[in-house]
């Protein structure tokens, strides 16, 4: 029990005695006990740590005698170190190893991402905090370059508006980077043999670079034309960022030719993008300490990942990392929402505007697509849209050697990219009026309201000749979102009645409600088959199979109702789409699955279909399956036995019953039209 005498007697805390120069003039703690030369505020200032030569020789002492404690065994459970992380020859104290094992562990610990010493190491902790203090304060010590949120409401910077009552401090505001980190030698070797510091040949970087700006870029804005092509023109493309190098080239290979992937010794697309997409995960998993904005970067192309069936969700999975950072880094709120925030660039401000809304977009996107909840809600977000400005801003000036890797017509791709914005927000909408778990019946005046936002967003029309073979794509690609909108918002109400509408009225809605189902399909598959006749399939994306799926699943609905020449003309629409996911197969997995899906769909309406028999299509009150071929004769039926034997092909044989009628009854997925399915 300790004495009165004790309990009076505060415990001081030891100063260190050791500093450098700089940090003794400014009379603030040094890390030299920590870090060595330099200390983390010489590092942070690029400035020359000086240390006097006598105390430099106990900074020698009081480090060595630090590592040596380390690898005591009192403290193998140290924070922050695990038994994986030390060298493998180092199993008992340090004084039983060569010098140079020891400065080797030393320099390790130091390099990592953050030591575990200065982890635990509350000088440090206390210096960060008062430089974020004094840069909410407007009164940064250093210059910063690192964005900061401090969060809204209750966030860590909100004791300061307590002391400043007549002022509301900024959010965003930019603190110190911290020191450069470097590599260890054993994570640069592992690197090394996955394959990441193997660059493809100049030629194929190049219609890489080119493919990734025509292709990509113009639906998702999300890095800087100016800042990539002036390395790539250098040659320091891989050497500026390797994570971003093998993001860009993963997903650009989507769109090469043949003789790209087959000069890199690839067989298929498939092939090389998987190559691409395991080095940039490693690079992902294994690179180090890397700035958030890259790393939120790489998150969204990585996001367009599809690998075998049984993990199609991958998306899903970097998207949440992707909106993570965001909101991590306040990417979500406007930094000039009470007054202008003069420590944020124009620049950085176009760019975050991009991320963000990219982020957005693909979220209402991959909800409908993976029957997965909304992770953005709107109401916490205010963000301004992106203009056309925002979009162009970084391709402004550039020479016409760079302008070469850039789409013709790219202002017009920047509108389409802004009218995509529209539409996703509508979606969203959509979304939480059907899919969400616990939601209510909307009333009419629900259902008519979102009519009118939909109907007043008007999509362009292809009538202009003169645009490139990149920018009609992009047309035909909105049209297809506008079209997966409306047919997403309109099939559910088939069965779904508003919880005010007269049931007298219940007849005349559900036709009503099936006919604009029915007519978005129809729209759907026309886009489509103008798509394949001005050979622009090839320039489809990863996100597009998902927007084909709305009007299949209308389709494959009417193929139960009506007589037989509608039943006909409805299959073969379908069959229309099923032909064009078997062209999108060659590349995108996601078409692979769909496709398996709705093959065994196929099966599931025709249970008497064989693979190489075509199923007919009765008439009114006739029996429902049909596999007499004389009967099959008298349908008429467009289609051969090899076209549908093509259809019910083994592509779904790999999956079975139960998973595909999970699929149809999730309620929150774009698959649920099961209800639907047993009801009509």
């Amino acid at each position: 029990m300790p004495t009165s005498q004790q309990k009076a007697t505060p415990r001081r805390h030891q100063r260190s005695t050791i500093a450098c120069e700089t940090c003794r003039n400014r009379k603030v703690r040094c890390s030299l006990n920590i870090t060595g030369v330099p200390c983390i505020g010489c590092a942070q200032d690029n400035t020359q740590c000086v240390v006097d030569p006598k105390r430099q020789e106990r900074l020698r002492r009081n480090r060595t005698s630090k590592v040596q404690h380390l690898h005591t065994p009192s403290n193998n459970a140290l924070p922050g170190v695990s038994r994986a992380t030390r060298p493998q020859n180092i199993s008992s104290p340090a004084s039983d190893y060569p010098r140079e094992t020891i400065n080797r562990y030393e320099t390790d610990l130091i390099s990592r991402r953050q030591t575990p010493l200065l982890l635990n190491d509350a000088e440090s902790e206390e210096q960060y905090g008062l430089e974020i203090a004094a840069a909410a304060l407007g009164q940064p010590r250093r210059a910063g370059g690192v964005p900061f949120y401090s969060g809204a409401g209750t966030g860590p910077t909100s004791a300061l508006e307590i002391c400043l009552s007549d002022q509301s401090l900024s959010k965003h505001f930019l603190v110190p980077s911290s020191p450069a980190v470097h590599l260890a030698e054993e994570d640069k070797k592992y690197l090394e043999s996955k394959g990441v510091f193997t660059m493809p040949g100049p030629a194929t970087c190049d219609s890489l670079l080119r493919a990734y700006f025509h292709h990509v870029h113009p639906i998702m804005p999300i890095l800087e034309p100016d800042v990539i092509l002036e390395h790539h023109r250098t040659g320091r493309l891989p050497e500026n960022n390797v994570l971003i190098f093998w993001c860009i080239f993963f997903v650009a290979s989507n769109f090469i030719p043949p003789q790209v992937y087959e000069q890199e010794g690839y067989g298929s697309r498939k092939e090389m993008k998987a190559a691409m997409y395991a080095r940039a995960n490693c690079m992902y998993n294994h690179g180090g300490k890397m700035d958030k904005i890259i790393l939120l970067q790489a998150s969204l192309l990585m996001a367009f990942w599809h690998s075998e069936a049984d993990e199609h969700t991958q998306p899903w999975y970097w998207m949440g990392i992707a909106i993570s950072f965001c909101q991590m880094l306040g990417l979500h709120r406007d930094p000039d929402l009470s007054t202008y925030n003069s420590s944020i660039t124009d620049r950085q401000r176009h760019l975050w505007r991009r991320l963000w809304w990219s982020c957005f977009s693909r979220d209402r996107w991959l909800s409908l697509t993976l029957g997965r909840p909304l992770r953005i809600n709107l109401h916490d977000c205010d963000t301004p849209k992106p203009s056309v400005d925002d979009f162009l801003s970084d391709v402004v000036g550039l020479s016409p050697q760079m302008t070469s890797y850039l789409p013709e017509n790219l202002e017009v791709l920047a509108s389409h990219w802004v009218k995509y914005l529209e539409i996703s927000a509508i979606l969203g909408d959509v979304i939480s009026m059907h899919y969400q778990a616990s939601k209510p019946r909307p009333s009419l005046k629900n259902v008519n309201d979102m009519e009118i936002k939909i109907s007043q967003c008007t999509v362009p029309e292809q009538d202009d000749p003169s645009l490139s073979r990149v920018a009609i794509f992009g047309i035909y690609h909105l049209q297809l979102h506008y079209h997966a909108l409306a047919g997403s918002f309109y099939r559910p109400f088939i069965t779904t009645l508003p919880k005010d509408l007269d049931p007298v009225d219940k007849e005349g809605w559900t036709h009503r409600m099936r006919l604009k189902a029915d007519a978005a399909a129809s729209h759907t598959n026309t886009v489509v088959e103008a798509m394949a006749q001005d050979g622009l399939l090839e320039f489809s994306g990863p996100m597009t199979p998902p927007l084909l799926v709305p009007a299949m699943q209308t389709n494959l609905l009417n193929c139960k109702i009506g007589n037989s020449l509608s039943k006909r003309l409805r299959f073969n629409k379908l069959s229309m789409c099923m032909m064009v996911m078997e062209e999108l197969q060659k590349t995108y997995t996601v078409a692979s699955i769909y496709r398996a899906i709705f093959a065994k769909a196929i099966q599931l309406l025709f249970p008497e279909n064989t693979e190489t028999t075509l199923p007919g299509y009765p008439d009114a009150g006739a029996d429902h399956n049909l596999t007499d071929t004389s009967r099959l004769e008298e349908t008429g039926d467009v289609m051969g036995t090899a076209e549908i034997g093509a259809i019910n092909a083994p592509v779904y044989n790999d999956i079975s019953a139960d998973a595909f009628v999970d699929l149809l009854m999730d309620e929150a997925s774009i698959f649920n039209f099961w209800d639907t399915w047993t009801r009509t």
